[in-house]
């Protein structure tokens, strides 16, 4: 059998990679193949960003992007194609440091040190980002993009003085960044077909990645080979086998897939490629449901948005995944193909179990279709955990209520995550609230009735009796919000909602250093 070598660029050349296992991550290499030890491992999986990488692809337009990531869940054959930056890289020709190092230094924002070389990667994507569109990040923008690092050992706040300080550095002496050779290197490693890899070693086994091009290439694969795991930002995945140990035997790679990675939009729907990264697909939904914002700014962090797809979140099936009740209270349904054939299904058909769903041998998701926001719509989403970045929902809520100009509810999706072995719509909460007007008592009679749609777990992050009465409380903090008489601001029942006056203030509290 013929296999491929690993191709990607890094320094600005060609670096191939060959007789690894599958499922050898980005940090292993680097740290134990290429002795590359700026890049440190912590969690090893995806939490604590000590290990952050950027990595650097063509974007639809043939432009780069570069984009902060996760090295200890990464596989190192998704590198193929792509570039690969670390914080080695960052150091001027003549040794100077970069602006986001610099400023990391004059801002005291270093103290061990262990964890740095994962905010300064963090913090130069940022950079660059902000850089090539000629505007400086607003403070929002700069805690999002540290949002995966979790470390805060010298205070939030001198962190943030350094993000914005890096800008004041502008002539400062470093390596050019050659944005147009890179784009150059990368179209020259394309390849026009599927990209198979597998190690000849014997203790490797027989496993082959496969990366298509094309979705059809990605469905006759996935026809062929049932058995096989399909592959997305291995968010997941790559915790089975950095923690779990698993063996995944062969895996079909969706993020070479262009039809995978599209997102489309007509008058009646927006529909989302299964490989479309997280961050994007929250940017394309919060268009239609701004209500999504605080959903999108905490769903785990920006590495993890970044790899992490909508398709894979919603195949996955966590009853915890913070995705599906909102998708679900926005009816969504989800497409599946095999070989050439499609089907739609609602996404309230598609979980059949705990981690089970409606996926026939061969079948994958395609895409998951979105219909456009009704004018009476009202829409709300809600996220209960015990850290506000990158935590695992106790509870999570969605509430669509489409309510008419006389203030009766026509249509009602009640949908929580957290309180089943499946994320699942609330039926007799939804029963209670259609056909009804939206009023204090019908929030009430609806609230009740959440006991009986639920009967959730004890675990370590909630008891189902705190979840249970969470659930009743998010929906009455739905009925002041939306109620059409004196409905609440978000400031009156948000705690982390801040005016900008408030920045300094919520910057001291983030690092505990309120007086």
């Amino acid at each position: 059998m013929t296999t491929q070598t690993i191709r990607f660029l890094r320094r600005a050349t060609v670096h191939e990679v060959r007789d690894v296992p599958l499922t050898r991550t980005v940090l292993q290499h680097l740290r134990e193949d290429l002795h590359a030890c700026g890049t440190k491992e912590g969690c090893a999986e995806g939490d604590c960003g000590a290990c952050t990488v950027v990595l650097g692809e063509l974007d639809s337009d043939g432009q780069l992007a570069l984009k902060a990531v996760n090295a200890c869940i990464q596989f190192l054959p998704t590198l193929d194609g792509r570039a690969l930056f670390t914080v080695e890289d960052l150091r001027g020709p003549d040794g100077a440091l970069h602006p986001v190092q610099q400023a990391l230094v004059d801002c005291h924002a270093s103290q061990c040190g262990f964890c740095t070389p994962g905010f300064v990667m963090s913090l130069w994507a940022l950079y660059e980002h902000q850089s090539a569109s000629a505007g400086l990040p607003t403070r929002d923008e700069i805690n999002q993009a540290l949002s995966g690092n979790l470390c805060r050992c010298t205070g939030y706040r001198p962190i943030v003085d350094a993000a914005q300080r890096m800008f004041d550095y502008a002539a400062y002496p470093r390596a050019a960044f050659d944005r147009a050779g890179i784009e150059d290197a990368l179209r020259a490693l394309a390849r026009p077909g599927t990209f198979e890899y597998r190690s000849s070693r014997p203790a490797d086994g027989e496993a082959t990645f496969y990366a298509p091009r094309t979705l059809a290439d990605f469905a006759a694969l996935r026809a062929k080979l049932p058995e096989a795991r399909v592959l997305a930002g291995s968010t997941d995945v790559g915790l089975w086998v950095t923690k779990q140990f698993r063996e995944l035997g062969d895996l079909i790679y969706t993020g070479n897939v262009a039809e995978l990675r599209a997102i489309a939009c007509d008058a009646e729907s927006l529909t989302i490629g299964a490989a479309v990264p997280l961050e994007e697909a929250y940017a394309a939904l919060a268009v239609d449901y701004p209500e999504l914002a605080e959903l999108w700014a905490r769903f785990a962090s920006l590495p993890i948005r970044n790899a992490g797809t909508l398709g894979g979140n919603v195949a996955n099936g966590s009853p915890i995944g913070d995705s599906m009740p909102a998708l679900l209270a926005l009816d969504a349904e989800v497409l599946l193909r095999r070989a050439s054939q499609v089907r739609a299904l609602p996404l309230a058909a598609f979980y059949t179990g705990y981690q089970k769903n409606a996926l026939e041998p061969g079948e994958f998701v395609e895409a998951i279709r979105v219909p456009r926001p009704a004018p009476t719509l009202r829409f709300r989403t809600y996220k209960i955990s015990k850290r506000y970045d990158q935590d695992i929902s106790a509870v999570c809520a969605a509430f669509a209520l489409e309510i008419d100009e006389d203030g009766v509810i026509g249509n009602a999706r009640v949908a929580f995550g957290g309180m089943a072995a499946t994320p699942a719509r609330a039926a007799r909460a939804e029963a209670a609230l259609n056909g009804a007007r939206w009023d204090e008592a019908t929030a009430q009679r609806a609230m009740a009735a959440l006991g009986a749609d639920y009967q959730p777990l004890s675990d370590l992050r909630a008891s189902a009796a705190y979840r249970v009465k969470v659930a009743r409380n998010l929906l009455w903090r739905c009925w002041l919000e939306t109620r059409d008489e004196a409905p609440l601001a978000l400031c009156d029942v948000n705690a982390f909602a801040f005016t900008a006056e408030d920045g300094e203030d919520q910057d001291a509290a983030l690092a505990g250093e309120t007086s």
